[in-house]
């Protein structure tokens, strides 16, 4: 009989999702959830929907001047966001 030694259920987790393939959907989901904790409360008070989409972020705002200055800093949201997750995963902002 093979002799197996323990893992931790962190790893057993893992290995199951991406078996089941899962893991970019998971990814989004991660992705999405970060948004409150980079852009902050303020901001996030304006955000009427957010989702990730195959590494594309897609925002949708209700204040119009919010939306400009967003689309201004887009590049160092996405690196925040990246920063916040641990890996890259959002590639592009898509604010509406």
């Amino acid at each position: 009989m093979k002799r197996t030694y323990p893992k931790h259920i962190a790893s057993i987790i893992d290995e199951a999702i991406s078996r089941a393939g899962l893991t970019e959907g998971l990814n989004d989901r991660r992705a999405a959830a970060v948004w409150i904790d980079v852009v902050g409360p303020g901001i996030n008070r304006y955000t009427t929907r957010r989702y990730v989409d195959h590494g594309v972020m897609h925002v949708y705002l209700s204040s119009a001047p919010l939306k400009s200055e967003l689309s201004l800093n887009r590049p160092a949201i996405v690196a925040a966001l990246n920063r916040a997750l641990g890996e890259e995963i959002v590639k592009e902002i898509v604010i509406h």
